[in-house]
């Protein structure tokens, strides 16, 4: 059930009640839902599938494996932003941290008062987002697995009298290994390859890897099917297409691929929402230089978060990265970065990242998005604050030296730098900066010419095609997104389930 090109070579074709693309957060949960309701089920990856057994911790080798352009995806604008993706079965699930929050009330009440989308507020998700939580054991990260780094911060955070706890995860079975970003060796973190998709298989769902949908296929304004190009082991196309019919696609290829395909298959009109209303969240690293040891790559890497500023749109994080990966966010050159780098172990560090107001687009640039994102003055001086607040916990945890990524100001050595640091004057490109969780570029609303979704998940004007990703969210859920989306994709999955049984029913009676 799960097909790499090489198993059955050539032109191929076949036929499904409903094809998913992409095995992310939200293909992945559809897959199974509908495979479970007994659908005929056909899942589309572009990446390769890859276990605990696969995964080596080196980082050059999990970027060339389990990341889409090796980690180099990003935004261009008034500065580059790097917005690492997966591409790999699982998606980004793969590759994040675990983090597992629901979409705070008055990002829910909004989206239902605002954007007319029904029964999110006031518990109206709670059906869906408890059963993701069950079927992959979210829970917070218990204390003997908190990273030294992150025990560190917190004690720092409670010295200065800020409200901080340990971040709920989706693991079970979690040793602290500390890699969580290049894949889990032990298969704990319950991404979408070790959960959904093992389901939607059992179920009788089919699995094509290695397989790049090129376009959606229509006829007389309704969704017939797919037809994708199939892919070598190292991405190359091999000269042969699959062709799947279906009558329902789900496009799960993420914010910034979905509104590609999209577009590419002539379902996203000039003018329409499709690309725009792109969300991010902005984020840097701090690292911070202690005369104790550290050893912060052991424990879980995010394992505490700092939620005092949550209501400003700041989030504060833990992070942690191998070695080649920080060093160039040590300051320094020769002799002196060497220094520093030898200290490697008596050093912590912590994410700083912001819900935008900016609005970014996304252009179809062949078969590759083209991302333009303008970062506004206000979102730079709230990572600004977000940076100097970490910096800050990290002096009242007794921090040597503190290094913040702010070009004017590369190292800082007492609270009163910290402190200093908020004040300024800088811009986008002063900062070290890359993004996660993006959102929006076809988002959901009963108001057809604001937005590009029903609160279906249907494509407005295009009957039959779905999306169930981050795509769909109307604003910045201001926390990580994936359980969010999972729980869209369940309420997605079942509405489809219901109209499937539906037409049968009505042909089952003519």
């Amino acid at each position: 059930m799960i097909i790499r090109p090489e198993d059955r070579p050539g032109d191929r074709s076949e036929r499904a009640d409903v094809v998913v693309i992409g095995t992310g957060a939200g293909g992945a949960v559809v897959a199974a839902e509908l495979a479970e309701a007994g659908l005929r089920v056909v899942m589309l990856e572009e990446g390769d599938y890859y276990t605990g057994r696969d995964f080596t911790a080196r980082p050059l080798e999990q970027l060339r494996m389990l990341y889409r352009d090796r980690g180099m995806t990003g935004a261009l604008g008034n500065t580059f932003i790097g917005i690492p993706l997966g591409r790999c079965v699982g998606g980004t699930t793969t590759i994040n941290s675990g983090t597992c929050w629901r979409a705070p009330e008055e990002v829910l009440r909004r989206w239902e008062d605002e954007f007319g989308i029904p029964a999110l507020a006031g518990g109206g998700l709670t059906q869906e987002f408890e059963r993701v939580e069950r079927a992959i054991h979210v829970a917070p990260v218990p204390d003997e697995l908190l990273g030294r780094g992150d025990a560190i911060f917190r004690r720092g955070t409670e010295k200065l009298g800020f409200s901080g706890e340990p971040i709920p995860r989706n693991a079970a079975g979690c040793r602290g290994t500390g890699v969580c970003a290049f894949g889990c060796p032990r298969d704990a973190k319950q991404a979408m390859h070790v959960s959904y998709v093992p389901r939607a298989v059992q179920a009788g769902a089919r699995l094509h890897v290695r397989t790049r949908v090129a376009r959606i296929l229509m006829d007389g304004g309704r969704a017939v099917g797919v037809v994708a190009d199939r892919l070598d082991a190292s991405g190359r196309r091999r000269r042969e297409r699959l062709w799947v019919w279906a009558d329902r696609v789900v496009v799960s290829a993420g914010a910034l691929l979905t509104p590609v395909l999209l577009a590419r298959s002539g379902v996203a009109p000039r003018g329409s929402a499709v690309g725009r209303n792109l969300h991010i969240h902005p984020a840097t690293r701090v690292l911070a230089l202690f005369d104790e040891p550290v050893r912060a790559w052991e424990g879980v890497p995010q394992s505490y978060h700092v939620h005092e500023f949550e209501r400003d749109g700041i989030f504060i994080q833990g992070q942690f990265v191998p070695p080649g990966m920080h060093a160039p966010n040590v300051p320094g050159f020769g002799l002196a970065h060497k220094n520093r780098m030898a200290a490697y172990d008596r050093m912590a560090s912590f994410g700083a990242l912001i819900s935008d107001t900016t609005s970014g687009r996304v252009f179809a640039s062949g078969s590759q998005p083209f991302v333009w994102y303008w970062m506004n003055r206000d979102d730079v001086r709230r990572l600004l604050r977000a940076i100097s607040i970490v910096s800050r916990i990290f002096f009242a945890a007794g921090a040597r030296e503190v290094y913040p990524g702010v070009r004017q100001q590369p190292v800082l050595r007492s609270m009163q730098d910290a402190e200093m640091l908020e004040h300024l004057p800088v811009r986008a490109a002063d900062l070290e900066m890359m993004a996660f969780h993006p959102m929006g570029t076809a988002r959901m609303g009963s108001n057809r010419g604001r937005c590009a979704v029903a609160p279906s998940g249907e494509l407005y004007g295009a009957a039959g095609v779905f999306v169930a990703d981050a795509s769909l969210f109307p604003t910045s859920t201001r926390v990580n997104p994936q359980i969010t989306i999972m729980a869209f994709a369940t309420r997605i999955a079942r509405g489809i389930a219901a109209s499937c049984g539906e037409r049968t029913r009505l042909g089952e009676a003519a």
